[in-house]
């Protein structure tokens, strides 16, 4: 349990012998990462506060947390109002509250080393005149008592059977990259841009397939890599082939460009301020460009893209067995409690070929509780129970040597109200209207983003999360440089990438509705020119329970008995129980 109070009493006696007024702690590591391991839960430590997004400021006698739309309910149950002033992130940016709230004075402490240069750029502008003082220690870091160790895992090493393309290909299309662009070599902070080169993964962060490494690729293809020594396993140097260099993490540091004006790729977005202070010293010309790896590992090749599809019918058996399951159980009277439904889901799925792990921890929300979308039932203190007349929401997914999975289905409890199957069809609306969507090459998914809203639109409703993120292949569930959302990426939808479709609607203290399934794009060969559309990796089917009737249109129902009878065909192999397989046919059958 955090004692919230007496760590940010420590912290601020830390502040004031070091003559800190303010000091910015990020929910993010060395590694700039959006999951952490436990050991780098730092802004955890200092709110209690365990959602993936968020800031918080801490002053001598005032602090401020800072979260996004996905945690605005989340944030309120597990921050002490008496310490900290709640706010959202987009809505009160954190530099404006500085500005409010101190004086130009103020020393203003942060880590270099989760923070990117960008954000420095930006903060400097912002609080010009303000005394940003770049920190030679974390204070967190040194106030941590009982710290979390991190654990020594060796790296696995990925065959081509998966993967697909061997390490040596991977660096050399890189590399002319690099090359054709001008440059010498490119610096690589993205742990699941490493792990992609290398055909390596790990399990140094929970429910991602990665390790806490860093790395520099060369114009000829070589690649030095900093990381434990201790992690490397027997083999490696076979796996990967010629020229990729060794080195331990703390010789990072040390970095001197032996060459005069050599140029070195730096991605300001995704890479710390501290690394690319280490190269400026070091005598690099730093060339600020987005990570080499980012688009070539966002494009699936079909070896990835046949392990997605495979993962996902597999996922799919253990899913809809999950979902058979919950009805015979709320059909007996046994209104389970969220532990006991996420427990069940996550068994089933250790049953399943190559599976791995979660690829994140699983969102089991009864009730109201699914009005917080990023919901997790081991923060509460009692685990939230099925109640009927209300929608039970699982968000959850797997890893597997073949490829990755996310998906959320929404369960009617018992008989529900009309508005819920109103609010629930919307969603599934917008959900199907992104899904068929056919676009010409270098459409982004920002620009399909009101496609999944517009039905919510007409009501009057909205959702505050992104519609869609990248996904990778046995990799971060969460993966861009593709997105879909309002403020999404720009970056153009391109054949081979995986993304969710999630809409979503969340009345607070009442319900949570999320329809999700994972997408990939595919070149639509009914169309002239370069024209791309989407293709369905997830098979589950949807609650037909929820469904209103009379806001489908023959076009929605064409595309859920389409979708429902491809579901039956791949799952049902996957069943050998009469009763699943049931089940199963009754859930898919068409409607009309």
């Amino acid at each position: 349990m955090i004692d919230v109070a007496h760590n940010i009493n420590n912290l601020r006696s830390w502040m004031d012998k070091e003559n800190i007024d303010v000091f910015i702690i990020p929910h993010q590591d060395e590694y700039l990462s959006e999951y952490l391991p436990p050991q780098n839960e730092r802004l955890h430590w200092a709110t209690a506060f365990t959602g993936s997004a968020g800031m918080a400021i801490v002053g001598k006698d005032k602090a401020a947390i800072f979260v996004d739309g996905r945690y605005t309910v989340q944030v309120q149950e597990q921050v002490d109002k008496n310490i900290f002033e709640i706010l959202h992130l987009v809505d009160n940016p954190y530099m404006d509250w500085i500005i409010d709230n101190f004086s130009k004075d103020a020393k203003i402490g942060y880590d270099s080393k989760l923070n990117t240069p960008i954000w420095f750029d930006h903060v400097s502008k912002k609080l010009n005149g303000y005394n940003l003082i770049s920190l030679d220690k974390n204070p967190i870091d040194i106030l941590w008592d009982n710290r979390p160790s991190s654990e020594i895992n060796k790296a696995l090493l990925l065959s081509e059977e998966y993967s697909g393309e061997s390490s040596i290909s991977k660096r050399k299309r890189i590399a002319e990259e690099i090359k054709s662009s001008g440059n010498d070599s490119a610096f690589l902070s993205k742990l699941d841009s490493i792990m992609w080169l290398l055909n390596i993964r790990g399990n140094d962060v929970p429910c991602n397939p990665v390790l806490l490494c860093s790395g520099i690729i060369h114009a000829d293809s070589s690649f030095d890599l900093y990381i434990d020594l201790n992690k490397i396993p027997i083999g490696f140097d076979d796996h990967v082939g010629p020229n990729v260099r060794v080195h331990d993490l703390d010789s990072f540091s040390d970095i001197k460009n032996n060459n005069a004006n050599k140029r070195i790729m730096f991605d300001a977005n995704s890479s710390n301020l501290w690394s690319y202070n280490i190269f400026h010293a070091g005598g690099y010309e730093i060339v600020k460009a987005q990570d080499v790896c980012s688009l070539p590992k966002a494009c699936k090749n079909d070896i990835e893209i046949s392990g997605m599809k495979n993962c996902h019918i597999r996922d799919g058996v253990a899913v809809s067995r999950f979902l058979f399951w919950i009805e015979q159980q709320v059909e007996s009277g046994h209104l389970l409690d969220e532990e006991q439904l996420a427990s069940k889901l996550d068994s089933l799925r250790t049953e399943l070929d190559l599976f791995k792990g979660p690829s994140f921890g699983t969102i089991s929300a009864a009730g109201s509780n699914a009005a917080m979308c990023h919901y997790s039932h081991k923060n509460s203190k009692v685990p939230g129970k099925l109640e009927m007349g209300s929608v039970y929401l699982v968000d959850s997914g797997g890893q597997y040597l073949d490829g990755t999975t996310d998906i959320t289905r929404t369960v009617a409890i018992g008989e529900v109200s009309d508005e819920i199957k109103r609010s629930f069809t919307l969603v599934l609306k917008g959900h199907i209207s992104l899904g068929s969507a056919i676009f010409p090459k270098g459409t982004s998914g920002h620009q399909l983003d009101s496609l999944a809203r517009q039905y919510l639109w007409e009501y009057g409703l909205d959702y505050d999360h992104g519609t869609g993120h990248g996904v990778g292949h046995f990799l971060n569930v969460h993966e861009g440089p593709q997105g879909v959302g309002k403020g999404g990426s720009n970056v153009p939808l391109e054949k081979g990438m995986v993304i969710s479709n999630e809409p979503g609607y969340y009345l607070e203290n009442g319900y949570g509705i999320r329809c999700e399934n994972l997408v990939f794009v595919k070149k639509d060969e009914t169309k002239s020119g370069s024209f791309l559309k989407f293709e369905d990796l997830t098979m589950t089917p949807f609650d037909k329970r929820l469904f209103d009737m009379d806001l489908l249109t023959e076009s929605d129902i064409n595309w859920i008995n389409a979708y429902h009878a491809k579901v039956y065909e791949h799952v049902s192999k996957g069943l050998n129980n009469q009763e699943e397989l049931d089940w199963l046919k009754e859930a898919t059958t068409p409607i009309n």
